[in-house]
């Protein structure tokens, strides 16, 4: 057979695919020609006239062969212009061939070819979703997570989700492995998280047999909340620990010490406090892995300035943990243990399942962080400087001397310190260094009262730095107790302040065993910075007025927090991200909208001059309230304000609540039509949210 192409036919002229098939090939006919092994000659030369050209079969295959061969060598070039060319002609090929060209596209390494990928999911999704198979989904999904795109790899991940057909929770922790190692990927993976929680609470209460399926299991859940450790992201993190609770999640080891730092971040003592009785039950191999939660609890004693519950705190640490009766009772029980979030008088308030000695071997997460606090050496806690720092602080501030010493005393019976340079001598040192010499002095006083009195250099340490001082009525005092404790024997008072005033004097004559304590040491400088850092730090009373704000939000109790909130501004306090959080979630449960309007104006003022932080958590839980309360002008003035930041937002959230809630809410309507101003404006900034959002 032989195609006849007469140079008369006009594309007009043409009907149907033949038409189509001009079009898009214009320039390639020779080529195709070649393919179908057509012979095009110039002139029409036959008497008879077909009534149609009969070569859309041939064209069809023709444009399959082709695609066949590139997926196999994977020309992603080659195949996507061929796959271009047939569904412009015929629609989108057979299920197995378009799954093989997805396929080669994820496989690819550049970005550009994965993005393809994607927008072709979203295109086959909307006309022939069917044709889409699990298993290259999931690759798709995990090859651009791998390339840094979590926002198509989410879009991936979503589709599956409503199509119920999410991947397994060893995949989906690779995925999620993959995109929080970003601050973008980890909103949004934090946002898929909560809404797999959802769908899984859903079928769970429709008793369907899939929920099982559905359920996030524990490394996902640590992934994310390490992630928003990392990022700053602590008030979405309180948010995903509350769901572990709420799907039944088991919180592990890992999970405690992430959820500890969360707490720290978020200055929730209390709630921290109601972990300390179940990990001072974890045998001697996890005492080391809780170093960061002892940290972290540590810090917030000192937060709140209750010295008193830290030096308890550092005692028990120092205990590493309880009697092997007790250890051996916990490792006869491991069951999970229960720990309430929020009030433990709520009826309705949630429990969190933890194991504290439940520990993924092959774990691919380290929470392990910096040691700021409490260190570990040979398998033992041990107080860093800046906690001693901490320590001897708060106990000077609050002039409670007396307890100091007896907890140094402590310290040094737990770890059998002696000799010349215990632990006491060492802060003796740095308070004279600092100039802090009454002090000193009583430090000194009280280790030899009990029994524990400081070697010769100690007191000399102390002699030199009043006779520098001038300090000479203290200086004879300590001198009579110098005499009276067999220290100096042979020198006469005057001679020895003579020689400390000359600073001159041999240490042998002396009798010191050791170097002078006035030089700068780690544990000086860090008193110091803790000086320095106090300067800056936010008042103890902010902690325990968001900690009762908090309470009362969990307990429904709103105008109770309304009124603690009140206080605060009488007080002339400034309120945290904190404490607007609770209050908005508080608001929230109650759908109390309007309010949150009122809040959001007082945020908007504090922001301004500079008093509160910038915080996206509170952004896009404003976001989601204002689009579930319907009020667009103040949802698109958040909007702006996070555009103002360059702050990410994760737009399916929030057009999935406005379709669930608001779908056909101005739909038809023209700004001609509205029945007065006030609705025409609210028309205007629906259209610009369902504009923003992607709606229409």
């Amino acid at each position: 057979m032989r195609l006849l192409y007469p140079r008369c036919y006009s594309l007009d002229s043409l009907s149907g695919s033949n038409a189509a098939l001009f079009s898009i090939l214009g320039t390639k006919f020779p080529i195709i020609f070649r393919q179908l092994n057509f012979t095009p000659v110039r002139f029409f030369c036959t008497r008879i006239q077909p009534k149609h050209l009969c070569w859309q079969g041939s064209t069809h295959t023709a444009l399959l062969g082709k695609l066949e061969v590139a997926l196999k060598n994977r020309q992603a070039d080659e195949a996507w212009e061929t796959f271009n060319d047939y569904k412009t002609l015929f629609g989108f090929p057979d299920h197995s061939i378009l799954n093989r060209f997805l396929s080669t596209l994820a496989y690819s390494s550049d970005p550009r070819w994965l993005q393809k990928a994607a927008d072709l999911v979203l295109m086959i999704s909307k006309e022939k979703s069917n044709s889409l198979q699990l298993d290259i989904l999931t690759k798709l999904s995990l090859c651009l997570a791998r390339a840094q795109m979590p926002v198509p790899a989410s879009m991936i991940l979503r589709f599956m989700l409503e199509k119920g057909n999410l991947p397994g929770m060893d995949i989906l922790s690779l995925v999620y492995l993959h995109m929080v190692k970003s601050e973008i990927g980890t909103y949004i993976a934090s946002n898929f998280l909560v809404e797999i929680c959802d769908c899984f609470r859903l079928l769970r209460a429709n008793k369907n047999i899939r929920a099982k399926l559905t359920k996030p299991d524990t490394l996902i859940f640590n992934l994310v909340l390490d992630a928003c450790v990392r990022f700053g992201s602590s008030l979405k993190g309180q948010q995903l620990m509350e769901m572990m609770s709420e799907t039944g999640v088991i919180a592990d080891a890992q999970t405690i010490v992430i959820i500890a730092r969360i707490h720290e971040m978020n200055g929730q003592r209390y709630e921290l406090k109601k972990f300390k009785d179940h990990i001072a039950q974890v045998s001697t191999p996890f005492v080391c892995h809780y170093r960061q939660f002892y940290d972290s609890l540590l810090n917030l004693h000192f937060k709140f300035g209750d010295v008193d519950a830290a030096a308890d705190l550092v005692l028990d640490i120092y205990n590493n943990g309880v009697s092997i009766s007790v250890q051996k009772l916990w490792k006869d029980s491991q069951k999970p243990c229960l720990v309430s979030i929020g009030s433990d008088h709520l009826r309705s308030g949630l429990k969190m399942q933890i194991l504290p000695e439940l520990l993924q071997k092959d774990s691919v997460l380290r929470v392990e962080r910096k040691q700021e606090l409490v260190i570990c050496r040979s398998g033992k806690l041990f107080l860093s400087n800046r906690a001693l720092a901490k320590l001897i602080s708060g106990y000077r501030r609050c002039g409670k001397i007396r307890e100091l010493s007896k907890l140094l005393l402590s310290i040094q019976k737990e770890c059998h310190l002696s000799g010349g340079f215990t632990l006491s001598s060492d802060v003796i040192g740095a308070c004279i260094h600092l100039g802090w010499l009454e002090t000193a002095h009583d430090i000194l006083d009280d280790m030899k009262l009990s029994g524990a009195p400081m070697g010769s250099a100690t007191y000399m340490s102390l002699l030199t730095a009043y006779c520098k001082g001038k300090m000479f009525k203290e200086a004879n005092a300590l001198l009579k107790q110098m005499r009276k404790a067999d220290l100096v024997k042979i020198f006469s008072d005057e001679m020895i302040i003579s020689a400390c005033l000359s600073e001159a004097a041999d240490k042998s004559i002396l009798y010191t065993d050791a170097s002078s304590l006035t030089g700068k040491s780690d544990l000086a400088e860090s008193l110091l910075r803790e000086g320095r850092e106090k300067e800056k730090a936010i008042s103890p009373l902010v902690y325990e007025l968001n900690s009762s704000i908090y309470f009362f939000c969990k307990a429904k109790m709103i105008e109770d927090a309304s009124k603690t909130f009140r206080r605060m501004q009488e007080m002339k306090i400034q309120p945290t991200v904190q404490t607007y959080a609770y209050l908005l979630h508080g608001y929230s449960s109650l759908e109390m909208y309007r309010d949150i309007t009122i809040l959001w104006g007082d945020m908007k003022r504090n922001m301004q001059s500079g008093n509160l932080e910038v915080s996206r958590d509170l952004y896009e839980f404003l976001l989601l309230n204002f689009v579930r309360g319907g009020y667009f002008e103040r949802l698109m003035e958040v909007i702006n304000h996070m555009k103002e930041h360059n702050m990410y937002t994760d737009k399916w959230v929030y057009k999935r609540e406005f379709l669930k809630l608001h779908k056909d809410l101005y739909r038809n309507l023209r700004a001609s039509e509205a029945r007065n101003e006030v609705q025409k404006k609210r028309l205007e900034y629906v259209q610009a949210f369902r504009k923003w959002a992607g709606i229409d």
